[in-house]
């Protein structure tokens, strides 16, 4: 009994997805890049055969989030494969990217 009475106690939060964020959106190529106060992650659809790309979704982590993040993501794909075997990497070409001027954020 005394252990329960340590533990703090976790509060539950109230998470909503409408229709259209439920849909998600199909990417095949992620760019990150970091300043030191965050991490940015570009989620981007490119299509082969088309020289042009457009990002779909950007999202803005801190650094504690970010390897929170890459925690989670990583026991996902350890389950994954558990459940379903390797995951295979197959070697693609670096496809060559133009974003412009580079800075920090």
């Amino acid at each position: 009994m005394a252990d329960q009475e340590n533990k703090p106690q976790q509060k539950q939060i109230n998470i909503e997805l409408d229709e259209n964020m439920a849909e998600g959106t199909y990417s095949n190529l992620a760019i990150i890049n970091h300043s030191v106060s965050e991490f940015v992650v570009d989620f981007i659809s490119i299509m082969p055969g088309r020289p042009k790309a457009k990002v779909r979704s950007r999202i803005i982590l801190t650094p504690q989030h970010a390897k929170k993040f890459l925690k989670a993501l990583g026991e996902n794909v350890q389950r994954f494969e558990q459940a379903h075997g390797a995951i295979k990497d197959y070697d693609q070409p670096q496809i060559p990217l133009n974003f412009g001027p580079t800075g920090e954020a």
